[in-house]
């Protein structure tokens, strides 16, 4: 039987299936009298300092087994510990609902868990994992029960369950657990980070894998691929078999890639950066190779809090990933919020059409305030990298105009006030919104640069919700329309001598790669484990092959045509050995 689900971590395993379940935890929902609350509220702090304690012990583990920059997983766990923000939220529930100091942390960490679930973009659902990670931790510190963890294993397994926080995988014994698969879960989330790292096959988001399967059956775990195949046959398993050990043999090859320059056959030079949304992603992204980050996403930084992070918290952040990067380009996102991720001590009003309506530059644009607080941060910041800042969901021209008028203020102040910073910041704008491609001539004028966000740029221009199941079919990144758009931007910018970068998700697919890289793009940023395979491919062929690529790719009528074409191109030139999937 075949299960597909989403690849979490690369590799092949056959073996057994263990089924790791949970027992449900039971919380008194009834209301608490008055002469309690105090009680609850000192239980609810013990709670706090006990997990305190055991996630810095979770965290020592973690650098044992997977290193510093892995351990540093837990550093974010460690802050919803200390966020006062977060007491503060179950403490009001205590106060004001009655609710016992168990009941109230369940509430508030579901809250936060379901706002990051609805988000769209993948990172940040899955940043939603740590919240909830957390909170159980400390709801079974309140009711005196034993912390989560795969029991002890003595043979080897492949582990199949609902899901798994980090700190589950941190208890692996790699002796004995040879991958994983989970109903839910993502590429981002941490649990399949560290799966990477420790260098396991992991594949999630596969629905009713544990009502499937039972602990004992012979599993194949394809995490290349996102499949698991229950109760295979001889024939198949010999397959996989070979499978296995030509992918092990790829690996090898494949890491040298990643400290490699990203450089044509013919010399052709493009930059290679990483997607993160907070500081301690930053090492992972420097193991795997990154030329800079081409998208700090900043919205991690108001997310989950009852207020706006201050000034000096937000310089903070972005001063410790341009420290940590040195002279390599970070190119920090303001604002995006609204669509799929709300702040709640905003205020904002319900919208019929979220995606379409009252969120990013267009706050940033309405409220001032918090847009100039956070520019201010970012240029105290600059000093201390090379700092560029890019303004999102950009539809036309007098935006730019608008938020560069709001930059200059900043500028103005922090000169009065005799603050340093790089007066030669460079601004960008996404491109993500049809309007700004069709007028990228005119806006380049006004910016340095262009990063192409192709998720939002295909959903808009094709008029289709990903997340919709019934029509998730149209999302098509490599739509003859979207790749004409993508080449007008980057036209656009190199008649000024500026730079087009591309930060959506199909600057990380292989067989987009060789189309994008004719087109001229100059920049592409991705998630950190995607590096090495996207260098091997820009490094095995010549720019004047991929030009000719994209030339074929603009010539056809489909998605699947311009896909195939791809695929055929880099098989014949040796790049790739299969015809792979957008």
């Amino acid at each position: 039987m075949l299960f597909q689900g989403i690849s979490g971590s690369g590799g092949i395993e056959i073996g057994q299936a263990y089924i790791y379940q949970d027992h449900d935890i039971h919380i008194d929902k009834r209301t608490i009298s008055p002469g309690d609350i105090d009680g609850e509220i000192d239980k609810l702090r013990q709670a706090l300092c006990v997990s305190h304690r055991q996630i810095q012990s979770v965290r020592e583990k973690a650098l044992q087994k997977v290193g510093e920059d892995n351990a540093k997983i837990f550093d974010a766990h460690v802050m919803i510990v200390e966020d006062p923000a977060f007491l503060e939220n179950v403490i009001t529930a205590i106060k004001e609902e009655k609710l016992s100091a168990a009941a109230a942390l369940e509430r508030v960490t579901n809250q936060y868990g379901a706002m990051f679930a609805e988000m769209d973009d993948e990172y940040m659902r899955e940043r939603g994992a740590d919240i909830k990670d957390v909170g159980d931790r400390v709801l079974r510190n309140l009711l005196g029960i034993p912390p989560r963890g795969v029991e002890q294993l003595t043979e080897e397994v492949i582990i199949i369950a609902h899901d798994l926080t980090p700190s589950d995988t941190i208890s692996f014994d790699a002796r004995y657990v040879k991958g994983f698969a989970t109903n839910i879960g993502g590429r981002t989330s941490h649990a399949a980070i560290i799966a990477r790292t420790l260098e396991i096959p992991a594949v999630l988001g596969l629905k009713e894998i544990t009502s499937r399967i039972k602990s004992g059956d012979v599993i194949i775990i394809d995490g290349n691929a996102g499949k698991i195949h229950s109760c295979p046959d001889a024939e198949l398993i010999a397959k996989y078999q070979q499978k296995r050990k030509a992918f092990f043999s790829e690996q090898i090859d494949l890491k040298r890639f990643g400290q490699l320059p990203a450089v044509t056959m013919d010399g052709k030079t493009v930059e290679i950066s990483a997607n993160i949304g907070a500081p301690q992603d930053i090492e992972m992204a420097l193991i795997y190779g990154a030329d800079g980050v081409g998208l700090y996403r900043t919205e991690f930084l108001f997310l989950g809090k009852c207020r706006l992070p201050s000034e000096d918290e937000q310089y903070y952040a972005y001063k410790t990933v341009a420290e940590k990067l040195g002279k390599k380009p970070l190119i920090i996102r303001t604002l995006d919020i609204g669509g799929d991720k709300e702040l709640s001590y905003l205020g904002l009003s319900e919208e019929m059409n979220p995606f379409m309506g009252y969120r990013a530059i267009r706050i940033c644009l309405d409220k001032p305030e918090i847009f100039k607080m956070q520019l201010s941060a970012i240029l105290r910041a600059s000093i201390y990298g090379n700092i560029m800042i890019m303004y999102p969901m950009i539809s036309g021209i007098s935006e730019v105009k608008k938020a560069n008028a709001v930059l200059a203020e900043v500028k103005q102040d922090l000169r009065d006030h005799g603050t340093l910073f790089d007066e030669d910041i460079k601004v960008g704008i996404m491109i993500e919104i049809p309007s700004a491609a069709i007028t990228a001539d005119k806006i380049i004028q006004e910016v340095d640069f262009f990063s192409i966000g192709t998720n939002d740029l295909c959903q808009y221009t094709l008029a289709v919700d990903r997340m919709n199941e019934k029509v998730s079919y149209l999302y098509q990144p490599l739509h003859p329309a979207v790749l004409r758009l993508i080449k007008n931007s980057i036209e656009a910018s190199h008649k000024y001598g500026k730079f087009t970068g591309m930060c959506g998700e199909l600057a990380g697919e292989p067989l987009a790669v060789s189309v994008l890289l004719g087109l001229g793009l100059d920049e592409f940023s991705m998630s950190a484990s995607s590096i090495p395979r996207v260098k091997k491919v820009i490094r095995s062929i010549t720019y004047n092959q991929a030009r000719e690529i994209a030339d074929m790719a603009l010539s056809m009528e489909t998605h699947e045509e311009i896909i195939n074409c791809s695929a055929v191109m880099l098989k014949k030139l040796g790049v790739i050995d299969t015809g792979g999937e957008l």
